[in-house]
């Protein structure tokens, strides 16, 4: 069992620099699938996740980012694409009322069955590195069973409804993340994109202190739990680190030096090369380029590790992935 303490450390403190960026739909094309049949099997997502890591030096392998798993689970209508990531196609929860008929289903349920054996068989195959398993942030997941725009009604005009949902789906999620440490993963990736989105103080309220609850049940020396939020994070760092999380992760939305200027510096923060504009859309030479000038930036800061925004989309050629390593390498 691998300490992951040491492992941040050494993410810190290592000889070599190494690099985590969230990917993993560019590993379906390396087992010849489409991301329809990936993302409906938790064998064909295994094998995914080992041809990534077997391909590139990350700092530790990645079950698939699927911000739509969950939200199956509690009922939600999912719309698969044979190139493109499940998404989430409609709200399950119409009113308040509805809160309290909402059923917490057990895990393993719908497909966090398969993302758990990926999980196992990944963490069990790959054993020069810890595989990190990835769920939803409780804000974001409550986002999805709503939909968007009516959870940001209700964080001022039904926040006690609000409240009782984030209740519901942080049991939930306490679960699935104790599942993810069960199948033998060395921690997590929470994803909690819509926090975001609202201001410092509704993200303590609504985010920070439900995740702070998951986190406490589960991390210790051997879990690591990895706090991603892609949104606007410069005023939410507080609340970020309130979570307890073991590192912070944040998109190309933010100049990740005031990040990091904030972050004690014996805690990692990840991030933050564009994955639309810079890996989706870049040539080689300027994934290339645009990686030496983050490290160059952040030079003075140790507790960087550098990494994608946000997950890799399913076109970015593996020729530009290649060229982030050869990047981070010299």
């Amino acid at each position: 069992m691998r300490n992951m303490k040491t492992w941040m450390e050494s993410l810190i403190s290592g000889p070599v620099k190494k690099a985590l960026p969230i990917m993993s739909s560019p590993g379906v094309r390396l087992i010849g699938a489409t991301a329809g049949e990936v993302f409906l099997s938790g064998d064909l997502q295994a094998r995914t996740i080992r041809a990534l890591a077997e391909k590139f030096p990350t700092a530790a392998a990645l079950t698939m980012m699927d911000l739509s798993v969950e939200a199956e689970a509690f009922g939600s209508p999912i719309c698969f694409s044979e190139l493109e990531n499940p998404t989430v196609a409609g709200a399950v929860v119409l009113s308040p009322e509805n809160v309290a008929e909402l059923k917490v289903p057990e895990i393993g349920t719908a497909r966090t069955k398969e993302c758990l054996i990926a999980a196992a068989r990944a963490s069990a195959e790959i054993t020069d590195r810890p595989t990190l398993g990835g769920l939803i942030g409780p804000f974001s997941l409550a986002g999805r069973l709503l939909d968007m725009s009516n959870m940001m009604m209700w964080t001022a005009m039904e926040p006690e409804a609000l409240h009782a949902l984030l209740k519901k789906v942080t049991g939930f999620l306490t679960a699935y993340a104790r599942a993810f440490k069960e199948a033998g993963c060395g921690g997590i990736i929470m994803a909690e994109p819509a926090a975001g989105l609202v201001s410092p103080g509704m993200c303590q309220s609504f985010s920070a202190d439900y995740i702070r609850r998951i986190f406490a049940e589960v991390q210790d020396e051997h879990f690591a739990c990895i706090l991603h939020n892609c949104g606007k994070t410069e005023k939410q760092v507080p609340a970020l680190l309130s979570t307890g999380a073991a590192a912070i992760h944040v998109g190309n939305a933010v100049d990740i030096v005031k990040i990091l200027e904030q972050v004690p510096t014996h805690i990692p923060v990840m991030g933050n090369i564009d994955p639309a504009g810079v890996f989706l859309c870049g040539t080689p030479e300027e994934v290339f380029q645009a990686t030496r000038e983050l490290l160059e930036r952040t030079k003075p800061f140790p507790h960087h590790v550098i990494s994608s925004g946000c997950d890799i989309p399913p076109g970015v050629t593996l020729e530009n992935i290649q060229a982030f390593f050869e990047g981070v390498k010299e």
